[in-house]
């Protein structure tokens, strides 16, 4: 069998991660022939629950996991890693303004910044807890690492997009392609039907209700979060992971011709985006790399909501920036 792939989840007691741990150790992830070794980081009072995850792993007998590593310091955690899904983060209590969970997030991502010097040199950072994007940006700046090496997770917009058109235009999910999400992980973001296919013809064929797609299907995928939470009580958890198993995949395999994923990733000033933001773009694996995709056109509606989105992370940036 080949080499394991040594994957660091961060928040591991937690529920994003309790959703993701077993697929990555099944071989659901990687596939049946590729070992993994699982290093999982907790606040010292999540241990003990820590530990009851480590026994149901056991108890699954899974023949692609090799081991299990369980600590509460970011520098055992990521020492040679290929992988971080990095979920583990505060939540927004009461009363807390988007600003100051940024604040309180923010020391947590400058410490596993700096602990991520330890991981292996193809390691791959994904970002999940929220603010994803500027916690990111924190641990990006903190890190020696190449910064072509992180990205944060919109996969999960990305999914919740694709199948509200995929439901609207009575298609399977896998027939709407090239759909861009811009910008940030927040309600703010620009889910993009503007460049959309649907079974390769322009969304517009397909979909003629412009009124449902900017009144509706825009700010559903917006506050999708928020709705689940309502009716579930908690966030979502499950396809969160779906989405950051998703988020790595893409990156480590060829994106299918003619079409792209989307994550968050640093802009060095495409369409217009501020040199050094994380911001929310159509990609595609190129090589042992990505790029993104340039040359789409928007609508001057289209352009406001991007400028929208554009300008809270700008402000988030500016929050943050002694921690950068």
């Amino acid at each position: 069998m080949a080499d394991p792939i040594r994957v660091a989840v961060t928040g591991a007691a937690g529920q994003i991660a309790y959703s993701a741990i077993f697929r990555l150790a099944s071989g659901a992830v990687f596939g049946p022939d590729q070992p993994v070794q699982l290093s999982l980081l907790e606040i010292p009072p999540a241990m003990k629950v820590l530990e009851s995850v480590a026994m149901e792993l056991d108890d699954c007998a899974f023949p692609t996991l090799t081991g299990v590593t369980m600590t509460d310091q970011a520098e055992q955690a990521f020492d040679g890693i290929n992988a971080a899904l990095m979920i583990g983060s505060r939540p927004r209590g009461p009363g807390m303004e988007r600003a100051d969970l940024i604040r309180v997030n923010g020391p947590i991502f400058v410490g596993q910044g700096k602990a991520l010097n330890r991981a292996a040199s193809d390691v791959r950072v994904v970002v999940v807890g929220n603010p994803c994007n500027t916690n990111c940006l924190i641990a990006m700046s903190n890190s020696d690492v190449p910064k072509d090496r992180f990205s944060a997770m919109m996969r999960l917009d990305y999914n919740r997009a694709k199948t509200m058109l995929a439901n609207k235009a009575q298609v399977p999910v896998t027939d709407v392609t090239n759909l861009a999400v811009w910008g940030n992980h927040s309600n703010n973001q620009y889910p993009d039907f503007e460049n959309a296919r649907i079974q390769g013809r322009p969304l517009s064929e397909m979909i003629t209700d412009e009124s449902w797609l900017k009144d509706t299907f825009v700010p559903d995928v917006q506050t999708r979060g928020a709705v689940v939470i309502k009716a579930r009580g908690s966030s979502s958890a499950a396809s969160g992971a779906i989405a950051a198993l998703d988020h790595l995949l893409s990156f480590r395999q060829p994106t299918p011709a003619g079409d792209w994923f989307v994550a968050a990733v640093l802009s060095a000033g495409q369409y217009g985006v501020d040199p050094g933001l994380i911001f929310g773009y159509p990609l595609r694996v190129k090589g042992e790399g990505w790029e993104i995709v340039e040359g789409l056109t928007m609508s001057d509606w289209g352009r406001t909501k991007f400028e929208k989105v554009l300008d809270e992370l700008r402000q988030e940036r500016e929050v943050v920036k002694d921690l950068l």
